[in-house]
């Protein structure tokens, strides 16, 4: 079978969550279905490494699509013209947005309607463009796939859809990330720290990931405890991060926040293995990868009662309130004072991110593609 993707996506050194599902379940589907037939449609030069096996052609479909004109040439003028021409089976696109101008069956993932909740946090022409298509994209696909019962459920709701639709393939946790060894541990204290232990928060630095909640509770937690303890941000800059930059301006201890930017994977690693804990205290998230990545780094984790965290979380993770800074400040003040508290989530968190697999993601996201129009009766092992 002919099977389209759209993965214009994947750009290395530049995977985040979006980027990261779609690299950890492509890399699998090809490999694992040779029988078929993969397309990629980039839209600038690809790099070699995201061509996983023989059964991939690549094609690149200019203009590169960053902006919300281009999205709209790119994606119905131009993809069109494609699909026309190599006639696939589906359609696979992970990352939001679809086309309306195709007959070819459509599974598309929306991963959250961050964008609906926080229109705020989107530039105008990217929010405008978000609330006149995605409603669209859903309606016109043949299924939906989303990353926890909590986005399906917001969907399903704001898009008024038969809950057959939209299905829930969550996210996976790779092998790649693993507890860090206590000399290591020394090594990335050493270097960002100046050897003294810290707390990390891993994500872009974007008003709902709560950064400013999160400085008011550090600065609480140093008055408390007089303790030499750091926070470490790790993450690029993203839109509107103004109110972050002054929430740290004002602080009392900002000497003692360390701001990594964009960092390797191996150096993410590292960072959750040293770490205190993660603190991941979002208002809001589809899924909230950190959380499994850093419980896989044995690393304890603080996240938010909200949205889906505590369905990811579980009771693996110790769950605050994010809009109070107290109740972030009280979570540090434990697991910096307790060592059987950090014990307790680190083994917690062993368990939990067990559930999570990249190969269980996979199987999902083909079963959906089988659904939508593949014929092939062959499932994973």
């Amino acid at each position: 079978m002919r099977i389209a993707v759209n993965t214009r996506i994947l750009l290395a050194g530049k995977l985040e969550g979006v980027g990261k599902f779609t690299h950890e379940v492509l890399q699998r589907l090809v490999v694992q279905h040779p029988e078929h037939e993969f397309y990629f449609f980039f839209d600038r030069p690809y790099d070699k490494q995201f061509i996983y096996a023989p059964n991939v052609k690549p094609v690149v479909i200019y203009p590169p699509a960053r902006h919300p004109f281009l999205f709209y040439l790119w994606f119905e003028i131009m993809l069109p013209r494609i699909l026309r021409q190599l006639k696939p089976d589906v359609f696979f696109s992970p990352d939001n947005f679809t086309t309306l101008r195709t007959t070819v069956p459509r599974v598309t993932v929306i991963h959250d309607l961050a964008y609906q909740h926080f229109p705020e946090e989107k530039r105008y022409f990217d929010r405008r463009y978000y609330q006149k298509f995605i409603p669209r994209f859903a309606a016109a696909s043949r299924l939906i796939l989303t990353v926890s019962e909590f986005s399906r459920k917001d969907i399903l709701k704001s898009f008024n859809l038969p809950p057959d639709k939209v299905k829930v393939a969550p996210c996976g946790v790779s092998d790649f990330f693993k507890p860090t060894p206590f000399a290591q541990q020394i090594d990335i204290r050493q270097k960002y720290c100046a050897g003294e232990m810290y707390f990390v928060f891993v994500g872009a630095l974007q008003p709902r990931k709560n950064l400013v909640n999160l400085f008011k509770a550090f600065d609480a937690f140093k008055n408390l405890t007089r303790s030499e303890v750091n926070l470490v941000i790790v993450g690029r800059k993203a839109w509107k991060a103004g109110s972050i930059v002054k929430a740290y301006q004002a602080m009392t201890h900002k000497t003692e926040v360390v701001f990594t930017g964009r960092v390797s994977d191996a150096e993410v690693r590292q960072l959750y293995g040293g770490a205190l804990a993660l603190v991941f205290a979002s208002v809001f998230e589809g899924f909230g990868l950190p959380i499994i990545e850093a419980q896989k780094c044995d690393c304890p984790v603080i996240t938010s009662n909200t949205s889906s965290m505590p369905e990811v979380a579980a009771d693996s993770a110790l769950l605050v309130d994010p809009h109070s800074p107290d109740a972030i400040c009280q979570a540090l003040v434990q697991l910096y004072h307790y060592p059987e508290r950090r014990d307790y989530y680190i083994r917690r968190g062993r368990e939990n991110c067990r559930r999570y697999t990249w190969q269980q993601t996979t199987n999902l996201v083909y079963q959906g593609l089988q659904e939508a129009g593949v014929k092939s009766k062959k499932s994973f092992d």
